[in-house]
């Protein structure tokens, strides 16, 4: 790649569209498993385990149920994933061109953090129609019908009641998955791979960029599952406000409601999103994510 690509306006956006269009199809493929989830969170006595949820959503609902919600997760995950993926490039060169080359961690964090925020302004709309679409089958049937009813009903006060607790799951899984991320690259290059990333094949660096994937996508789901199950109960009026929603659902099972589910949901998740990713970013002439440390300094590697 031109060297000169990079830090572009062109480079930015092609980062914006691989996190679009990976986030979007990865979400949609998983879209059963998130009306399991879902389900789970916001029926927890009637849908005890994953089992029951299946088997009693196909029982009184159809197989058709399962893929409730879909033009939600694809189009809102999809334009969360384009300011995701594209800001935090962005913001990741804005920032290490302040504070240099050794505060790698805090470049990763603020960086992750800042894309997050316009990331999950994106996404909340998408969201607030899709936990409903799943979890009140009488709602709406999809996206289209959904938002009109929505705001019918709430106003534009209804899209982003739970942006807050949205940003309170995102945010740190964001920062999280980011950093592990860009950590567990160089680790791997470094101390398994033992091999400069450019003397890697091209299936070689997507196989490292699966592994730190999953990595990312399966520590995220542990710090983020207490906002997610509280953004389900905001969502669905199980609650009416921050503090009563935790105080419903109780501490201990904040940590542990659906989390077994979401740890299978994310972390395959977060892999194909990074594999397709990178893909798309090779397609279009960019190198593969991640920064790997040399003796002389970073490696500016994507």
């Amino acid at each position: 790649m031109d060297s000169a690509f990079e830090g572009t306006p062109r480079y930015y956006g092609l980062c914006a569209i691989g996190g679009m269009l990976s986030a979007g199809t990865t979400h949609l493929a998983i879209t059963p498993f998130d009306v399991l989830k879902v389900n789970m969170q916001v029926h927890p006595i009637k849908y005890y385990s994953i089992s029951s949820c299946f088997t009693t959503i196909l029982r009184e609902q159809g197989p058709s149920a399962l893929w409730r919600g879909w033009a939600g997760k694809f189009f809102g995950y999809g334009a969360q994933g384009g300011c995701r993926f594209g800001l935090y490039e962005y913001f990741k060169g804005f920032y290490s061109n302040i504070m240099g080359d050794c505060n790698r961690s805090v470049v990763y964090f603020v960086s992750s953090a800042s894309a997050e925020v316009f990331a999950n302004i994106a996404l909340c709309p998408f969201e607030a129609v899709k936990v409903r679409v799943q979890a009140q089958p009488c709602f709406a049937k999809g996206l289209f019908d959904g938002f009109p009813k929505l705001y019918a009903s709430e106003g534009t006060q209804g899209f982003y009641r739970g942006l807050i607790p949205l940003w309170g799951r995102n945010l740190p899984f964001a920062v999280v998955m980011f950093s592990t991320f860009e950590h567990s690259v160089d680790l791997l290059y470094r101390k398994v791979v033992k091999k400069r990333k450019e003397d890697c094949s091209i299936t070689q660096q997507l196989g490292v960029t699966c592994l730190a994937g999953y990595a990312a996508g399966s520590v995220g789901s542990l710090i983020s599952n207490p906002a997610d199950n509280i953004v389900a109960s905001l969502y669905n009026r199980k609650a009416d406000s921050l503090m009563l929603a935790i105080r419903k659902i109780g501490l201990t099972n904040l940590f542990t409601r659906s989390l077994p589910i979401r740890i299978l949901l994310v972390g395959p998740s977060i892999t194909m999103q990074w594999l397709f990713y990178d893909t798309i970013k090779v397609i279009g002439g960019l190198p593969t994510s991640g920064e790997v440390v040399t003796d002389s300094g970073r490696s500016k590697v994507g």
